[in-house]
């Protein structure tokens, strides 16, 4: 298991207690966590706020250099807007729980040279897959769809 994975987790069961997306990140530098977040669309009313865009809120101001050293943990594969995030920081390494429930813009990461590593982590699988079933419409609106 990896430490920093289970932070991620830990960030999206906390948004799922708070009635939202089950989405954790964690941004971590030079071993430790600089940034955590979870999706908070629905506890904020914000159209943005997904997990790794609250976990970039969260480390706050930080140097281009910080970002270029660290490392993204999610524990969904990142949408477009997300990739976009971590293209534009130029975080080098992202690690994803799962693709399985959707699959975000990895291809567009990979040819940007981001380093993706999927884990396929089941915890993070049955969490989405749970919820999708439970919350459908939510979680269409989520994506967009």
């Amino acid at each position: 298991m990896d430490r920093f994975l289970d932070e991620a987790i830990l960030e999206a069961k906390a948004g799922l207690e708070k009635g939202g997306i089950p989405i954790g990140s964690v941004i971590v530098h030079d071993g430790k966590v600089i940034g955590r977040g979870h999706n908070q669309r629905v506890q904020k009313g914000s159209c943005t706020l997904h997990g790794e865009m609250d976990a970039l809120e969260n480390a706050g101001r930080q140097p281009a250099s910080v970002y270029q050293n660290s490392v993204l943990y999610t524990t969904l594969s990142p949408c477009s807007m997300c990739s976009g995030a971590i293209l534009l920081y130029g975080i080098p390494k992202v690690i994803v729980g799962e693709n399985r429930t959707f699959m975000g813009e990895e291809a567009l990461l990979k040819s940007r040279g981001v380093d993706v590593v999927v884990v396929d982590d089941e915890r993070c699988v049955n969490m989405m897959q749970d919820f999708i079933s439970a919350r459908p419409e939510l979680w269409n609106e989520d994506i967009g769809v």
